[in-house]
């Protein structure tokens, strides 16, 4: 069975092609970071005419690529919750006109959903029930995956995602967007312990996260150093004489180190707790910040402490792409599920609902 795979949810217009929910024939993303490099983040409505330009060529050449035309397809899947309304809107629109046109069933999907599948497309000892972390610009959610796709939502963030605070941080310290990758690399030459940033909530006893206050102290620690001339931008801090003439001196890199260390703590002591109280045995970490190096480190380095094994997709699967989206779409199509022309696009939307 192969199904085409649409998601716009955010600033990635994104289109694949999947067989029987784990071979992926194609994988076609088309990128806007260039677009909304200068403004720090994602434009919203920018994102939207973007999604319209591209759709139509994106979803040509995932059907290129992997060698098939509408009649070898049995499902049109579409990202329609959560993201973007604007930027939902184009993709559902497309799914639904080409459903229309070739006569195929139509399936709205939950984006949450695509990423918490993803790693079952590539990991063949993957156990149920498992804890599975999503974490994203837009989303960081833990929840216990069962058999058959049901979902137990342990937790999720009250304020921030953490993918959305490793970019606001980044803009803080003049780095570029998007900011994940860049404050990771960052970190790598950084002192972890250099700055006690706070973990907010991370003792609170549930599963709930808060990452507001670790920005808003990283912010406020950033423009008091700037104010105090202690400040030092990125690779001048490395050499030792700055450190020798001024011990107040503070780098880029050990705020990075610093603040990213605070992330990780929450995000991996939840996480294995998590495990822990569920006996769950598998931990599978997804979404755009599950590309982090040291949140992966941290989250296998626990998990051997509880016996338990982690599981992360690659690179091509952890950001938004449409191979996801295709693949939970062909389990939730064998569970008799079907969309018809009526279907919309929500800004929001819960993996416990069916809209």
């Amino acid at each position: 069975m192969k199904i085409l795979g649409i998601d716009t949810s955010c600033d990635e217009t994104a289109a694949s092609v999947v067989a029987n929910g784990r071979e992926v024939l194609s994988n076609v993303v088309a990128s806007q970071i260039e677009v909304h490099q200068e403004y720090g983040g994602v434009v919203p409505e920018l994102a939207s005419r973007k999604h319209i330009e591209a759709i139509n060529f994106i979803v040509n050449k995932a059907l290129a690529e992997a060698d098939v035309t509408f009649k070898d397809l049995e499902v049109i899947a579409v990202t329609n919750r959560p993201g973007l309304i604007g930027a939902l809107l184009v993709g559902v629109a497309s799914a639904k006109s080409l459903a229309y046109c070739h006569n195929l069933p139509l399936l709205g999907i939950n984006h949450i959903e695509g990423h918490i599948y993803a790693n079952y497309m590539v990991h063949d000892t993957l156990t149920f029930p498992h804890i599975c972390l999503t974490v994203s610009g837009g989303h960081t959610l833990l929840v216990e995956v069962h058999e058959g796709w049901q979902y137990k939502v342990l937790g999720g963030t009250q304020d921030d995602a953490a993918g959305e605070v490793y970019d606001k941080v980044a803009k803080y310290l003049g780095l570029g967007f998007p900011g994940g990758k860049i404050i990771d690399d960052l970190a790598q030459t950084g002192n972890p312990t250099a700055i006690k940033f706070p973990r907010p909530m991370r003792n609170s006893g549930d599963y709930q996260f808060s990452f507001s206050g670790i920005k808003t102290s990283v912010r406020y620690f950033v423009e008091k150093a700037r104010r105090a001339g202690v400040l030092v931008e990125v690779g001048v801090g490395l050499s030792s004489p700055y450190k020798d003439t001024n011990p107040n001196t503070v780098t880029v890199e050990d705020i990075a180190a610093s603040f990213q260390a605070a992330v990780v703590d929450v995000l991996t002591y939840k996480s294995i707790r998590a495990a822990k109280s569920t006996g769950a045995k598998a931990i599978t970490l997804t979404g755009g910040v599950a590309a982090n190096s040291q949140l992966r480190a941290s989250l296998k380095t626990a998990a051997m402490e509880i016996d338990a094994e982690v599981y992360y997709p690659p690179m091509n699967l952890c950001t938004d792409n449409g191979a996801m989206i295709a693949g939970i779409a062909y389990e939730k199509y064998k569970q008799g599920l079907r969309d018809g022309l009526s279907l919309n696009a929500a800004a929001n939307g819960s993996i416990m609902e069916r809209k």
